[in-house]
């Protein structure tokens, strides 16, 4: 037992010197740097993305609040006097205090978020740089500068301090220079939601939905601008009715002893006031308030129903902006016609980028219109092609073709549809390779030819060559139902084979003088059996040229579907010729010669007998080859 506690302790004390020895060679620093890049987070990740989303969309409402500042001095006509809106006040405080925070709390978030090295982005590694101290001196300068001096609670103290100066009875320089530092912080206010839009468009590759939130932020940046500038006219309006006040004030300075504009403090007659402060834009004498007359004659400088002075001030703000400040018509007090310039040169940038942008927007719109039409005109196609493909294996199998065949007409057809050409799956044939083609026709229509009484009795069923050239020659062709192919008294220029769908052959005739008519159903079989016949004849004056075409006897209409084989008379022309120069010049000579031998002996023995019967037992050139 001792020596097994002896042991424990022997353990015990070793693991002590391991952790200690691992603490000496930095094991210590290895978790406090653990730790501290436990403490860096991504800007990758999903949670400072939204963070950024949420932080744009308060730097927006942050700038729509500051105005709220511009509309705290009301304006007392009667007792000439100045009092501030509480209830505003505080409300304005209080949101803008809150955003603050948020903009402290983005501020901190910059001295714990991580960056990519440039230098290395470009060598094509993304690796997050973690080091605290880097990031601090990535973020310190600029950056840290400009955010400071976005949240300083300038309107909160600057606005008071105007007021202050408003509400004596002297009149005061300080004012435009407390006037320019309030419109001073705007530049970094407006710029920081630039920036942050930016580094949102940057982090975010989704540009389809980069496109439409642009759109609307810009629109949205539009409107904000004419609601600022709106605060601005009603905030200059009461200062220049107050350096109206001061200027009477100067020029009878024993009427303004011991005076001032504050409401709470007011006291005395102040109504020689009116005589150089007249709203009458018809006297000529009185103090010019330019494009801030409108203010004052609406009376909404006295108004204290807050989006009464809103909606009216907004509406002057959204007016010129949009009509670039023509309609504006200024006095010669300088900072009245820099304010009107500004309305001009503003309302032109930003309808210059809102229109630019909305372009932009459309040509996306039309971009992503015609994808979709893409992804629908593929989908579509794709659908077609598995119909196409269903209709296809359909026909293979039903025509019973062999394996090998079989994979040569699929693998040819699917070529055809990965080089995206369009396939007439319901008649194959035309798309075949020609040593395909030949193969598939004598496949359908060998048999056929073989079966026909007239092959039969004409002798031609044993010459499997002469039908193998007549299967080669034959065209497809394929009808839809209830559609004629040919008409009684038409030029018989090919025979047809039908080899699937039924067709209807009509003939009309004369008996007696009256006409009657006949219908017969036409399944696997063939028409125009007139060419033929007029090829066999042995005695045609034409069968050399085929020059002249016997005609139809009967009308060939569709009544399903139909795939026939056509063997046109140029083919059988040249199929004509061809065997004739296989016969040679002498068998010409011995055919001659037998048909002289045959007609002299039939004008020897049988003087009456009708020419038409000896011919008839002749053999064709086709039967004798």
């Amino acid at each position: 037992m001792s020596y097994f506690c002896r042991q424990q302790g022997n353990n015990a004390r070793n693991n002590q010197d391991i952790e200690r020895q691992f603490l000496k060679n930095g094991g210590g620093d290895s978790v406090k740097e653990t730790t501290a890049r436990k403490k860096i987070l991504d800007p990758r990740k999903a949670f400072l993305k939204r963070w950024n989303v949420g932080f744009v969309l308060s730097c927006v409402i942050a700038v729509s609040l500051d105005p709220l500042f511009f509309y705290l001095p009301v304006i007392n006509e009667d007792k000439k006097c100045i009092r501030l809106d509480k209830k505003l006040w505080i409300t304005a405080i209080i949101l803008r205090s809150f955003f603050d925070i948020i903009h402290l709390l983005h501020i901190i978030l910059q001295f714990r978020t991580g960056f990519i090295d440039k230098k290395l982005l470009k060598s094509g590694k993304s690796e997050l740089n973690t080091d605290a101290w880097k990031i601090a001196q990535k973020y310190l300068w600029p950056w840290f500068l400009f955010d400071i001096i976005t949240i300083l609670p300038i309107p909160q103290v600057v606005t008071l301090a105007i007021f202050s100066e408003m509400r004596g009875t002297k009149s005061s320089k300080k004012v435009k220079f407390l006037n320019s530092i309030v419109l001073f912080q705007y530049v970094p206010r407006v710029s920081q939601i630039y920036l942050s839009w930016k580094k949102l468009i940057t982090n975010n590759k989704k540009f389809d939905r980069i496109v439409l939130v642009k759109a609307s932020l810009n629109f949205l940046l539009y409107i904000l601008a004419g609601h600022v500038l709106g605060a601005f006219w009603y905030f200059f309006s009461t200062q220049r009715l107050a350096a109206c006040w001061h200027k009477a004030c100067d020029q009878n300075r024993s009427r303004c002893v011991g005076i001032s504009f504050d409401c709470d403090h007011s006291f005395g007659n102040l109504s020689f006031i009116n005589d150089i402060c007249s709203l009458n834009s018809e006297n000529t004498t009185s103090f010019d308030f330019g494009i801030f007359l409108k203010a004052l004659q609406s009376g909404v400088l006295e108004s204290e129903d807050f989006p009464q002075k809103l909606f009216y001030s907004f509406w002057w703000g959204m007016r010129n902006l949009s009509s670039l400040g023509q309609n504006l018509e200024t006095s010669n007090y300088i900072w009245e016609n820099c304010f009107a310039l500004g309305i001009s040169i503003f309302g032109l940038v930003l309808f210059l980028y809102f229109m630019g942008n909305l372009q932009m927007y459309m040509q996306w719109t039309a971009t992503k219109s015609v994808k979709n039409w893409d992804k629908v005109r593929k989908k579509m196609k794709s659908s077609k092609r598995q119909k196409q493909q269903k209709i296809m294996r359909s026909w293979i199998s039903q025509r019973g073709f062999d394996s090998t065949i079989k994979s040569e007409i699929i693998r040819n057809i699917d070529q055809k549809f990965e080089e995206d050409e369009d396939v007439y799956v319901e008649n194959l044939i035309p798309d075949l390779p020609p040593d395909l083609q030949n193969n598939v026709k004598r496949h359908l229509c060998l048999n056929l030819l073989e079966n026909l009484k007239f092959v039969k009795d004409n002798g031609l069923a044993a010459k499997q060559q002469l039908l193998l050239k007549i299967c080669d020659s034959l065209k497809p062709k394929f009808y839809k139902e209830h559609c004629y192919i040919v008409q009684e008294g038409d030029p018989v220029d090919a025979v047809f084979f039908i080899t699937e769908g039924t067709v209807w052959t009509c003939t009309s005739s004369s008996n007696g003088g009256e006409d009657s008519q006949h219908a017969e159903r036409l399944e696997k079989n063939f028409f125009g059996e007139e060419l033929l016949e007029w090829v066999m004849k042995p005695s045609s004056a034409d069968m050399y040229n085929l020059s002249k075409l016997p005609i139809y006897s009967k009308t060939l209409k569709t009544h399903t579907k139909v795939e026939a084989f056509a063997l046109m008379a140029s083919d059988l022309k040249q199929i004509w010729h061809s065997n004739l120069s296989r016969l040679g010049p002498e068998g010409l000579q011995s055919h001659a010669a037998s048909r002289v031998q045959r007609r002299w002996r039939w004008h020897r023995d049988q003087p009456k007998t009708n020419d038409a019967v000896v011919e008839s037992k002749e053999p064709s050139i086709l039967q004798r080859i």
